[in-house]
């Protein structure tokens, strides 16, 4: 099993009968593997892809406190966006058990930080449990959802890209019946406490956090009993399936004592005096803060993470393990360069309709600045459209900053703001009317695809379809833009490249005296597997003519993988396997030299 799958697995078994989520990687797999294990099955499960993380987080929490066993997934930044009730939960506590899956990108590989979800479950006082492969992640839901109930807590799992999308043999087991009744017990005082019962509240919380401290299931595994030095290592996450293997091949095994946390927080109080009072000398490897280290009390014999020892940022590589263990045990181990291999630039799809969006806007505000936003249409990057990236939704919250930097200056340059159909669902709309109130000047590009195209086609909520496939009511864009208080919003077919262009650039004539302007990019994305095509509309033939001469203007400026430029002949051709028909190359083109080659 993917480590995703096997995560999916553990709630199955452990019975968790409510489970929402935002796509993010490396978590996405986890909601989409639980609602095909749910087809499966007979039992009745509400499983969402909801708007962000925050609504999934109130939807998936308000069962547990209705006594089902529920679950959320998300990324690590993701979490950021479900701090609020986060930290409101810990205080009310749960009944039914609750997980908090928060999936960490160390590196990052595919995300805009490498933050440890650790010190989030530190900063909100819950325990969280550090899974080193496929198979221990689905076996700590079992945990997670047992330590839950047994101090009504939430509970997190943090998985990271190494656990998640690691495959291991897995065995399956039988779906837990719930078996569980539906009973919302009022008690205003708990689930609705002010501010004076919130005091209670912490002080039982901080309770319940040295009761969990001491709590036998989650205590520190001793992997080597044999082992005997005087210095000791501990490990966590995925490090600690490195570390194991590292031990062995450098005939340290039966040397040094290991030890892996299973509970990074909170610490267990009395493995924390054995370590102390045992060993001369202690190695943490973790990913990706000093947690555990910093729960340690004497710093003078610690090693890790805040003594520089452990790299303080990217991901632990197990070369880079094998480096750090060496030092510690005083053996000299040479030096491995991690080979990296020159790889193509990402690049958006062939053919994909965002690249013919990201042109049109450098045609229609060519001296512009481009805010952006969190998708696979960041990679306008490489097409000079995107200026910024910051965060989910933040595309419009910084076009109203430039707009209100240069409001006061002689010369205003066109602002245009590029956002995806699901992010504008996610994190666009208050920004949006915050923009409208302020009658901020900007256009902003809704990239509609019709799909959350950049971690694996997740439905959105103008697709009218559900995580189960089911059927369900969808959202239209265009009223939501409107309902927002926006006076100019159209919709466009970036495939048809001129009239885009017009409309663009209507637009942003409309935006420099009026307010905002909305245009929506309407095409599906090619990779989507449920798109529906415009009625009518076919691939075209097309041809690069002889008068090419290599001018590279179609390379530099649209960047579409079908486009290869012969540099020795000085002429471009199109890649037939790649190229999807959509014909904007016509348009592109400046000597209309690549031609549609009629039937």
């Amino acid at each position: 099993m993917l480590g995703n799958e096997a995560i999916a697995q553990g709630l199955m078994e452990s019975g968790c009968v409510m489970a929402t989520s935002y796509p993010g990687t490396p978590a996405s797999e986890i909601l989409a593997a639980f609602a095909a294990l749910q087809k499966k099955g007979s039992e009745k499960r509400h499983i969402q892809w909801a708007v962000n993380e925050k609504i999934a987080f109130e939807i998936a929490y308000t069962g547990s406190m209705a006594g089902l066993r529920s679950a959320v997934s998300m990324k690590q930044v993701g979490l950021n966006v479900a701090s609020d009730p986060l930290m409101s939960a810990a205080y009310l506590g749960v009944k039914g058990g609750f997980v908090v899956i928060s999936a960490d990108d160390p590196g990052p590989h595919s995300s805009q930080t490498e933050q440890d979800s650790r010190l989030m479950a530190m900063m909100a006082k819950i325990p969280v449990l550090d899974p080193d492969s496929p198979r221990q992640a689905k076996e700590m839901i079992a945990t997670a959802f047992e330590l839950s109930e047994a101090f009504e807590i939430p509970v997190m799992l943090r998985p990271t890209t190494r656990v998640c999308h690691a495959r291991q043999d897995v065995h399956p087991g039988e779906a837990l019946s719930h078996k569980r009744e539906v009973d919302f017990q009022k008690d205003p005082a708990r689930w609705a406490a002010t501010p004076k019962f919130r005091l209670h509240l912490h002080r039982e919380l901080e309770k319940k956090l040295n009761a969990v401290s001491r709590y036998n299931k989650t205590a520190p595994i001793r992997l080597n009993a044999e082992a005997t030095a005087s210095k000791a290592l501990i490990v966590s996450g995925v490090a600690a399936a490195h570390a194991k293997e590292i031990l062995k091949d450098l005939k340290l095994w039966d040397v040094i004592p290991m030890y892996q946390v299973l509970q990074p927080f909170p610490l267990h109080k009395d493995f924390v005096s054995h370590m102390i009072k045992t060993y001369s000398e202690i190695l943490v490897v973790e990913e990706t803060t000093g947690v555990i280290e910093m729960q340690l009390a004497d710093r003078h014999r610690i090693k890790g993470k805040l003594t520089r020892f452990v790299p303080e940022v990217g991901e632990l590589l197990p070369e880079t393990i094998q480096q750090i263990i060496g030092e510690f045990a005083g053996i000299g181990i040479e030096h491995i360069d991690v080979p990296s291999e020159p790889g193509i630039r990402p690049t958006l799809c062939a053919g994909c309709p965002h690249r013919a969006a990201f042109f049109a806007v450098k045609k229609a505000a060519p001296k512009g600045i481009y805010p952006s936003d969190i998708g696979c249409y960041t990679l306008g990057l490489n097409l000079g459209a995107v200026d910024t990236v910051l965060c989910m939704g933040a595309a419009v919250s910084q076009a109203a900053g430039f707009y209100h930097a240069y409001k006061h200056e002689k010369k205003q340059p066109d602002i245009v703001a590029t956002i995806g159909d699901s992010t504008f669902f996610h994190a666009g709309v208050p920004a949006l009317i915050d923009a409208v109130v302020q009658n901020v000047r900007f256009v902003l590009v809704i990239l509609d695809n019709r799909t959350t195209a950049m971690t694996g086609n997740q439905p959105t909520p103008a697709m009218g379809m559900g995580a189960c496939g089911e059927s369900l009511n969808s959202v239209n864009i265009e009223g939501v833009v409107e309902g927002c208080g926006v006076k100019f919003c159209r919709v466009g077919d970036p495939y048809q490249l001129k009239e885009f262009t017009a409309l663009l650039k209507e637009a942003v004539k409309y935006s420099r005296e009026n307010g905002p302007a909305v245009v929506i990019s309407r095409h599906p994305c090619l990779i989507d597997r449920f798109r529906k095509e415009k009625p009518g509309w076919q691939p075209l033939k097309v041809e690069v003519a002889d008068t090419c001469d290599g001018c590279a203007f179609c390379i530099d400026h649209f960047e579409c993988p079908a486009l290869i430029l012969d540099e020795t002949e000085e002429h471009v051709s199109i890649d037939p396997i790649l190229c999807n028909g959509c014909g904007v190359c016509i348009s592109v083109c400046p000597k209309k030299s690549i031609k549609e080659i009629k039937p």
